[in-house]
Formats: C-alpha cells, structure tokens, sequence
C-alpha cells in the first residue's frame, strides 16, 4: 500500500514537512485548500510548489483542488507549471467543493454551477494536454484555438484523482479519473464504490482498469487507543462544524499502532492501492503522531 502524508496547515512549515517525508519514506505528501473556511488552509498549487523544491523523489498530490473556484483555463495553467516545477511529480485531486458556500461567494461563482463547472473544466484540461491547439466552446469557457506552451512533463498531463462522496461524483471518476479517492467512507462502501466508478468508466468508453482506488482518512495514532480517539473526534469535529463522536469508529482512523495499522489494511483489501493520512493536531502534538505513524505503522503497510 502507498502512503501520502498530509502536511499541515503551518505554511511556514511546508519545505520542512515535505522533506521529512521524503526521508521517512513516505509516497507521497498532500495537502487540501479552501479559499476561505472554518479553519486554516493555504492554496495548493502555491504549498506543493513549495513542497517541490524541497524534494526530489516524493509525488506532490492536491487533496483537493475546488476546481470550480478557479477559471477552468488558469487551473489548466496553475497544474502544468506545477507539474513542470516539480519535474513531473504532481497529482491533481479534483473536488467539487460546497461545504462552505461562502467561498464561493467570495469567488463570484454560483455555488449551485460547482459540479457542471467541474465537469467542463476536466474535459478542457485533458484537451489542452493532449497537445495543439483547441477550440473550446463550454458553458463557462471558451478557448479560442489556443496552445498550452509549455505543456506538463507527465504526457497527457497530471494523474487526475476524483474525490467525493455522491453519486454525481462517482459518475464523475468514471469520466475523468485515474484514481478514485473518496473520504468518509468504510471500506465496504470504498469497495462498492470502486465497482461504481469503473461501471462509469466503461459507460464512457474507458478502461474500468484503468481506475485505481484511493482513500483519504483523517486520523491519529497514540499507545493510549482512548486518548487517540478522543483527539481525532475533537478535532474533526471542528473542522467539520458537527459532533463526530458517533462515526469517528466508521470513518476515522485511531488507536494504538495495531488498530490503526488493521483498518488501513482493511481499506486496502478493499482496492485502495494508496492510503492519503492527514493527521489531527498541531505544532508538537501532530509531531508526535506523525513520528509515531511513520515508526510504527508505515513500515506494517509496506
């Protein structure tokens, strides 16, 4: 099983972190964004830039990118400098956003268009990396027989990963993804899922095999499994803006290093092929957890 890292929400803290992982072994380091939200969270593509030029081997994963924020064309942009910069180690996660639609306010974009939006915008990122010019006539853009120059290092451009919960996203992943990566979902749901999307994916003319799984979970790691679940619910519980003390057993990882290190493998049997860990806490605490996760669990996912 592959391991993504999630870095932290210090953006003081990203080249460190990254780096880190790298030496720790890690696949992979990821981090999520929101223009604006009940906590912390920087841009992506600005973060993993930074996250590049301080690796050389680590895949740079955007978990995830609310694409409808963005005009489709500069997100086109924004992932192939990305890509180029980091010498063709970046993955682009894709979401649809709308947890918190004052964002989109902020943005001027009608949070009810997010989905459509997302759709369009895929379809115009592969056109461009495919190379030459195109002529795009959408709902929300148009590109006039233009050439993206340059184009990524990844031909056909950056892996794209799907996220989500809802039906309209698993449709999504069968359209457009390489790799589906739900949260909040137990690994009989990731499971079902997967078939989901590659029924989707061969509805669209695609190779259903061509869609690897994936799963994002918050989580901790502690000797003391009660304290461990304790931090998790408390602080998924703020970010989320809900009580999380009743699903933190279905969707959360937490417990001791055994616990933690059974339900990962649970999720691989399920078909996730890479586990994408974002860890609760800050400063020293999250320090701790992440050393513990790195010596004691990681090695039991290999």
């Amino acid at each position: 099983m592959r391991v993504v890292l999630s870095l932290s929400s210090d953006q003081t803290a990203v080249a460190a972190e990254a780096r880190s992982a790298e030496d720790a072994g890690y696949d992979g380091v990821a981090t999520g964004e929101h223009l604006f939200f009940h906590s912390t969270h920087p841009n992506g593509f600005v973060a993993l830039a930074a996250a590049a030029g301080a690796t050389s081997r680590i895949r740079l994963l955007s978990a995830l990118t609310v694409v409808p924020l963005y005009p489709a064309a500069l997100a086109a942009k924004l992932a192939t400098t990305l890509d180029r910069v980091s010498g063709g180690r970046f993955d682009l996660g894709v979401g649809v956003g709308g947890e918190y639609p004052p964002e989109f306010t902020a943005a001027g974009v009608d949070v009810t268009e997010r989905g459509a939006r997302a759709d369009e915008a895929l379809q115009l990122f592969r056109a461009l990396w495919a190379g030459g010019p195109v002529d795009f006539a959408g709902r929300f853009t148009r590109v006039p027989g233009l050439a993206l120059d340059p184009l990524p290092l990844q031909a056909g451009g950056p892996p794209i990963w799907l996220g989500g919960r809802r039906p309209a996203a698993i449709r999504r992943a069968g359209r457009f993804g390489d790799v589906w990566m739900p949260y909040m979902y137990t690994p009989d749901q990731l499971a079902s899922s997967l078939v989901e999307v590659r029924a989707a994916a061969e509805a669209a003319g695609r190779d259903p095999a061509a869609v690897r799984g994936a799963v994002f979970c918050w989580g901790g790691v502690d000797e003391d499994a009660a304290r461990s679940r304790r931090q998790v619910v408390e602080t998924v519980s703020a970010v989320y803006q809900q009580d999380f003390d009743r699903l933190a057993d279905r969707y959360l990882l937490h417990g001791d290093p055994d616990r933690v290190a059974a339900r990962a493998r649970e999720y691989a049997d399920a078909g996730a092929e890479t586990l994408v860990f974002s860890p609760v806490g800050g400063g020293t605490e999250r320090q701790s957890l992440v050393d513990l996760f790195t010596s004691e669990v990681l090695p039991r996912l290999r």
